[in-house]
């Protein structure tokens, strides 16, 4: 029997499109859920934070428990869950007596399923036996990106025609994507990236320089994405002077859509790219970005780089994983579960900081914006201490 991989992929790829609807599509609905249930506007900032807390949750219980249960059992949960969430957030706020408990529920449910592909599609792929692996990795992310557009410009249509009311019809509808990924990764070929029992032990890790180092890369992409991300419809809005609608599908659409080409660059030309230099280029790019966005007056040049700040995170996350995973063979799932942890962290920091330092400046969004550059700085800084310490060492003699 061959072992067809390719099914392998297509189940992660759709993995990580049902991660993107878990992300996008109820952010969507805040202002529907606001005016139709009376939930107040700061208990509905409630829905993203159990979101993200809940996805921090799992990707700690991944680094110690998933080995023990196994890849396949965990990635069905995970698709079972994504689609019991999303449809529970078409009935639950109805029949409890709280709807903003319905709504908690039913996301806390999908976050699980969010948390888990998270973690597990990177080493599933990783396993897979290609030829070009940081090629696959970012390919894969990549998918992340075009879910994320594809929610929220499909979405965007269906209330354009259906009208916002009919948006459970909608929240049933995405459930179909991880209903019939269940299957693919029930019957696809599933590898281990270490032998059972043989992944280094927490305490290795930990004693690990490059882990830590890697850490801090993640820390710094998931921050320069998401600080960058969240606030690219609030600048959208007061740059081109669009509604509010129109500037969140040109502003994180955009981000998004810049995002995954980048990705996809990599994955079709990876083999010919230097990995640690495109990293270090991007982090440039990143930085000058967050300047432009910072100190420029002209408003039309600062959605530039808003813009192409996506393109330039394109490719730390999934590199970062990359460089890690190819010069620690053996970290086993633990290994991709903190590193899912510290790029949750640093997405759930990073924003907050922009809006913290935005805040005691006088809501001067610039200045904001100015603090996040710290985040592509230190990248840049830990990339350039990588790649001395192990940039010019054969990738392939692991110790």
């Amino acid at each position: 029997m061959v072992k067809n991989y390719k099914k392998t992929l297509t189940a992660c790829y759709l993995g990580f499109i049902t991660q993107a609807i878990a992300a996008n599509f109820a952010p969507l609905l805040f202002l529907k859920f606001h005016t139709a249930y009376h939930i107040p506007l700061g208990k509905i900032a409630l829905i993203s934070t159990v979101f993200y807390l809940t996805q921090l949750a799992v990707d700690i219980f991944c680094s110690f428990f998933v080995d023990r249960i196994g890849y396949r059992k965990c990635v069905v949960v995970s698709e079972l869950c994504a689609a019991a969430g999303l449809i529970g957030l078409a009935f639950l706020p109805d029949l409890l007596p709280n709807p903003l408990a319905g709504i908690i529920i039913s996301v806390m449910i999908y976050a699980v399923g969010s948390g888990l592909i998270e973690v597990l599609g990177s080493p599933i792929v990783e396993a897979c036996p290609f030829d070009h692996k940081e090629a696959a990795m970012s390919l894969l992310h990549s998918f992340y990106c075009w879910g994320s557009v594809g929610v929220i410009l499909l979405s965007t249509a269906f209330f354009a025609v259906w009208g916002v009311d009919s948006w459970k019809w909608l929240a049933c509808i995405w459930a179909v994507i991880p209903v019939y990924n269940i299957y693919n990764f029930a019957t696809c070929p599933i590898e281990y990236t270490v032998e059972d029992g043989n992944g280094m032990k927490i305490g290795t890790l930990f004693q690990t320089p490059l882990f830590w180092m890697s850490i801090i890369l993640m820390v710094c992409a998931g921050a320069s994405e998401l600080a960058m991300a969240q606030w690219a419809s609030a600048y959208t809005e007061s740059a081109l002077g669009l509604s509010k609608t129109v500037g969140d599908l040109a502003g994180p659409c955009m981000f998004a859509v810049t995002m995954g080409i980048s990705r996809v660059i990599y994955g079709k030309r990876g083999n010919k790219l230097d990995l640690m230099k495109f990293m270090i280029g991007s982090g440039c790019l990143c930085l000058f970005c967050y300047i432009l966005a910072s100190i420029s007056d002209n408003p039309f040049l600062g959605l530039i780089g808003c813009i192409m700040c996506g393109f330039s995170v394109g490719i730390m996350w999934p590199g970062t994983i990359s460089i890690c995973s190819k010069r620690l063979p053996n970290g086993g799932t633990a290994m991709f579960a903190f590193l899912a942890t510290a790029g949750d962290l640093g997405g759930a920091f990073g924003p907050g900081l922009v809006g913290n330092i935005t805040q005691s400046a006088n809501n001067d969004l610039k200045k904001g914006m100015l603090a996040g550059c710290i985040f592509p700085l230190v990248l840049i800084i830990s990339l350039l201490l990588l790649k001395s310490r192990y940039g010019n060492k054969n990738a392939e003699t692991h110790h």
